[in-house]
């Protein structure tokens, strides 16, 4: 029997992402559908119709919006029905998530986008193939809580392609320390960016991004402890952009590691990590946790970012740093909206019913 799913900020770009990754899904059911007031009554046909033009905003390139969805009335986010739910889907903004998650999770599994609750100590912050392990310290969330579900978060959109990579080199080498340069996509604003702002241009800074970004991800590549999550204390120094670029993250990043490594044993660390996490055959996972490529050319997210419906991390310009001790450079492409977002949440999703959280 199918897992009944509510979609939480189903008229934005993370939440048609979770439903589009929904679509036809062997294990789980479109069931329930929320968004804000504005929306709330209507149709999901008509929440996502502009009523003066007619043109349907749906923001998933090369999908359709689910026939399952488009009939569903959308209700009111505060107010949802629980009823018969297995698992919610939250992708709403943070002031809207710090309010409605705690009201969820007391009696439902909620898999979060959102920033409010990942730096929570029993609360863990999740990427598909990297630490799915971190999930134990739900257990201790419901206890410490009382709640019969639990929050999991997915991170910042431009923590999951770094601490991915960081994670395949950590394995086999060790890493003390990044300095990652982001050029990120204009979805990763949502709606709020001014379209004159980004025509032509790149915006030099992202407020709180880089410090997001360094905290996440030490956290992110920690270890589980006694009912929290152990930080790694690798050293992260990150400038963040915003460009010109619909969707995908672009990022410049040099790493010193612990232990020397050739150019060669970093791309066969790259193209082996993951490799038992998408041998589960998981609905959403990619075959390649990271694909490498070896024309200096790649990646580029107009090319890169939808590889594998947006789920792999594309690297290349690999190569040795003579600044760094025991450095290695390269770029990274990752969908911010696709692994980074929603359709990584339905990823996280099928792995906790794989692992008996769900379900």
């Amino acid at each position: 029997m199918k897992i009944q799913a509510a979609v939480v900020g189903a008229t934005g770009i993370a939440g048609q992402q979770v439903l589009a990754a929904l679509d036809k899904h062997p294990d789980f059911e479109i069931a329930a559908l929320a968004a804000s007031e504005r929306s709330a009554g209507k149709s999901y046909a008509a929440a996502i119709t502009d009523e003066q033009s007619g043109i349907r905003r749906w923001y998933v390139p090369g999908s359709e919006p689910p026939e399952a969805a488009l009939k569903l009335p959308v209700q009111e986010a505060k107010s949802m029905r629980l009823d018969g739910i297995g698992v919610v889907f939250a992708a709403v903004e943070s002031e809207a998530a710090r309010e409605l998650e705690p009201i969820y999770a007391a009696r439902v599994p909620t898999i979060s986008t959102a920033r409010p609750y990942r730096m929570e100590a029993d609360v863990p912050l999740l990427i598909p193939g990297v630490n799915l392990d971190h999930v134990a310290i739900v257990n201790e969330q419901r206890r410490r809580r009382g709640w019969k579900g639990f929050i999991a978060t997915l991170p910042n959109c431009t923590a999951t392609g770094l601490a991915i990579t960081l994670k395949a080199l950590d394995l086999r080498f060790g890493v003390d320390c990044a300095i990652v340069t982001t050029m990120q996509g204009i979805s990763g604003a949502g709606r709020d960016l001014a379209a004159l702002d980004i025509v032509e241009n790149i915006i030099p800074f992202i407020p709180r991004e880089e410090e997001r970004l360094t905290i996440e991800t030490r956290k992110i590549l920690g270890r589980v402890g006694d009912g929290q999550i152990d930080e790694l204390p690798v050293r992260v120094s990150a400038t963040c952009t915003r460009a010109g670029v619909l969707n995908g993250h672009t990022e410049a990043a040099t790493v010193g590691l612990k232990r020397a490594a050739s150019i060669e044993q970093v791309i066969e660390a790259f193209e082996s990590f993951g490799r038992e996490f998408s041998a589960i055959g998981l609905p959403n996972a990619p075959r390649r946790m990271i694909t490498v490529h070896r024309d200096p050319m790649r990646p580029q997210p107009r090319l890169d970012r939808d590889a594998e419906n947006g789920m792999t991390t594309s690297v290349g310009r690999i190569r040795l740093d003579e600044v760094v001790p025991n450095g290695v450079k390269y770029l990274l492409v990752t969908h911010n909206a696709a692994m980074g977002a929603g359709r990584g949440a339905v990823l996280v999703a099928e792995y906790l019913r794989h692992a008996g959280y769900l379900g």
